[in-house]
């Protein structure tokens, strides 16, 4: 089988979770931005999560809580704030004493170095959509069509203080490792693209990281979830 391309819509989540991270004042794009973007899209996929309460406005409210808004969050990034509490660990606590004793500049730093490394100052700047349209353009294959070439930008509830944040922001390792699992997913499916949908099944599939309290959160479970979206592009196919 060859695969071809991203499609429109996949690109979109992958566009608008970096547009949600720099609304919220986050300097990473993690997965719970790529699951923010996704629900917020016209897809099937997207259809089954609204359809059982995880709407993009829920996400965010989940999202703002555990994380909170601004640089510090990103030292937060990819940790289970229900699993903390059980030990006895306030996430909220511990944020809000790193934002009184830690400069701006400071955190943005420490942020930086937590997701990109110390030696990686040439590669944090490009990002996996364009990492991938890289490896095409070098293999001689054009690029994807379908859809406007820019979305529209992303919106939501929340904004964090002080000026948008510029400059890259990068992937969390678990963020990345979500854009690899949807690759695997579109190929063990004999689909030749990469579409909302295996980024959504992807998405429910892993065990860590944000995603599975904020799903535990909105009382929703990941099983049946992958089962409907399955049975969606199934019956549309």
């Amino acid at each position: 089988m060859m695969f071809e391309r991203f499609t429109a819509d996949a690109r979109t989540v992958v566009i608008h979770a970096q547009q949600h991270a720099r609304r919220l004042g986050h300097r990473y794009v993690g997965c719970e931005h790529l699951l923010l973007a996704l629900a917020a899209t016209d897809t099937p996929a997207a259809g089954v999560l609204r359809e059982h309460g995880v709407t993009p406005e829920r996400i965010e409210e989940e999202v703002v809580r555990r994380a909170g808004l601004g640089a510090a969050a990103a030292l937060l990034a990819d940790l289970d704030r229900d699993a903390l509490a059980s030990i006895g660990i306030d996430l909220d606590a511990v944020r809000a004493r790193i934002e009184a004793s830690i400069p701006q500049e400071s955190l943005v730093r420490a942020g930086q170095a937590l997701h990109c490394g110390p030696h990686r100052a040439r590669r944090r700047r490009i990002g996996p959509l364009r990492r991938w349209r890289r490896r095409r353009a070098k293999r001689g294959l054009a690029a994807p069509t379908g859809g406007p070439a820019t979305p529209p930008p992303a919106t939501g509830r929340y904004r964090a203080a002080g000026a948008p944040l510029v400059g890259h922001l990068p992937f969390t390792p678990g963020a990345k490792r979500i854009l690899e699992m949807s690759l695997r997913e579109a190929v063990a499916r004999d689909d030749r693209h990469l579409g909302v949908e295996h980024i959504a099944l992807s998405l429910l599939a892993t065990a860590s990281g944000p995603v599975p309290p904020i799903l535990k959160a909105l009382a929703a479970s990941p099983a049946p979830l992958r089962a409907a979206i399955v049975d969606r592009y199934r019956l549309a196919s």
